[in-house]
């Protein structure tokens, strides 16, 4: 019988471990190929990881709400043909390179510096494979595996390595996970540092004790104590870190769109008739944001360090409610090059299957502006948070019929017209009010100039 290795698979490129949510097959399961084996979840979206091969399952090394890198084999699946050896599982094998060491760079001025250097996390680093294990040391210990993510994090909070050392890990071989990391930010947050120790070194931290189980009732008996899930509480991490990294300034404008109602009302039954589906305001909102950018090309940017990343594409996000009552955020690839059609087949198809937990990694990332609707749930308007690495989010309100002061060739009038408020947060650190501020008013413009006149 063979042995064919079952591979944690590459899900994106910013992504480098997963955690395993649910074993659908279990030890002396029969598996056919292309069927789902597990279920696991990244810091960006839910997967489900098929079988590469027809067989049975002979042995499962990770437990369920173990996190686990990129490249790692998982399981192991025996088939009838081939000799009695382990074989790379084919949907996901990649070609290992030995690791080397590489000296830190304020040990060796020769030694090559890694990618992204951490001040906070400075370390001899062992580079694998492409996607693989990056092995963590300090001189005088014996290292521990810290995912790029946990070491991110670490950075982001400030936590030196020595620090970082001293967090309690969870994780296979003890390694620290990113609930791990974010819970001891959490206890460092809300009591005293720990004491160094005779050798200069912190203490070590006391275990995080366990959180209490979902759903319990409070020593008063009044209250209800709900347990984030896990997506809630990435949400939570992620809007805390945006509120820390950028100062946020948020502009207003109201806009006239009653030639887009209008329009749409007459369209979009023999839109629905033609294409098989329905036409939103999304897709319009869409087309005017990429039009501006256009316009505007630094509001398209990103910052890292002292610099400004200017994005030559224009890959617009849409925040999209799940039945769950949380958000996420599919990105429309290249929007400025899509028509009205093609933007309404878009958004049509990855806010559908975005509800129905079936979009895929990339189809989260590379996001570079972010539009969101408040409006859907009947707001006027909001102050969103900015959707980080990103400068600037635009928040659309509810549509309203209001009187209006109206301007023609007879004089100004007061008509009944639909009106709807604009509110865009942006990042003060390199958008200022004016880019901000102008940027805003052309959406307004090119929403208020929409030709109504159009077939589709």
């Amino acid at each position: 019988m063979s042995r064919v290795e079952l591979i944690m698979p590459k899900m994106g490129e910013s992504i480098m471990e997963a955690t395993i949510l649910n074993w659908v097959k279990q030890v002396g399961d029969t598996v056919e190929e292309e069927e789902t084996v597990l279920e696991i979840a990244t810091d960006k979206v839910n997967s489900e990881v098929p079988s590469p091969v027809s067989g049975k399952i002979l042995e499962i090394l990770f437990q369920e709400d173990e996190t686990v890198p990129i490249g790692k084999v998982i399981a192991i699946i025996g088939t009838e043909a081939g000799a009695d050896e382990p074989l790379p599982s084919p949907s996901v094998a990649e070609k290992k390179a030995q690791p080397q060491e590489v000296e830190p760079e304020e040990k060796s001025a020769a030694a090559p510096s890694p990618a992204k250097p951490s001040p906070a996390v400075s370390t001899a680093i062992a580079e694998g494979n492409q996607g693989g294990d990056v092995e963590v040391s300090r001189t005088g210990s014996d290292g521990r595996f810290y995912s790029p993510l946990v070491r991110n994090i670490a950075q982001a909070e400030d936590i030196s390595m020595s620090e970082l050392e001293q967090v309690p890990g969870t994780g296979q071989a003890g390694r620290v996970t990113k609930r791990d990391i974010l819970n001891y930010i959490e206890t460092r947050k809300t009591s005293q540092p720990a004491t160094a120790n005779g050798n200069g070194q912190p203490a070590p931290m006391a275990k995080k004790p366990e959180a209490p189980a979902p759903q319990v009732r409070s020593q008063s008996g009044q209250d209800e104590i709900v347990e984030m899930d896990r997506m809630r509480r990435l949400i939570a991490d992620h809007m805390v870190r945006s509120k820390h990294t950028s100062p946020h300034v948020t502009s207003f404008v109201e806009v006239d769109v009653t030639n887009i109602v209008n329009w749409r009302n007459k369209v979009k039954a023999e839109f629905a008739k033609k294409y098989g589906e329905k036409i939103t305001f999304t897709p319009i909102f869409m087309e005017a944001v990429a039009k501006a950018i256009r316009d505007f090309p630094m509001i398209n940017v990103s910052v890292e360090d002292s610099k400004i990343i200017v994005k030559k594409n224009i890959n617009i996000g849409m925040a999209t409610a799940l039945p769950t009552g949380n958000l996420i955020v599919p990105v429309i690839k290249n929007a400025d090059q899509l028509n009205l059609r093609g933007l309404t087949t878009a958004v049509n198809d990855l806010a559908g299957r975005a509800r129905e937990n079936k979009l895929q990694p990339d189809e989260i990332q590379g996001g570079t502006f972010t539009l969101t609707n408040v409006g859907t749930f009947g707001n006027v308007m909001g102050t969103p948070i900015i959707n980080q690495p990103q400068v600037a989010i635009l928040a659309v309100g509810a549509i309203r019929k209001k009187p209006a002061v109206v301007e023609t060739e007879y004089g100004d009038l007061i008509a009944v017209r639909q009106m709807m408020f604009l509110s865009m947060s942006y990042d003060h650190r390199v958008v200022d009010g004016f880019l901000g501020g102008s940027f805003l008013r052309r959406v307004g413009d090119y929403l208020e100039q929409f030709d109504h006149k159009q077939t589709i």
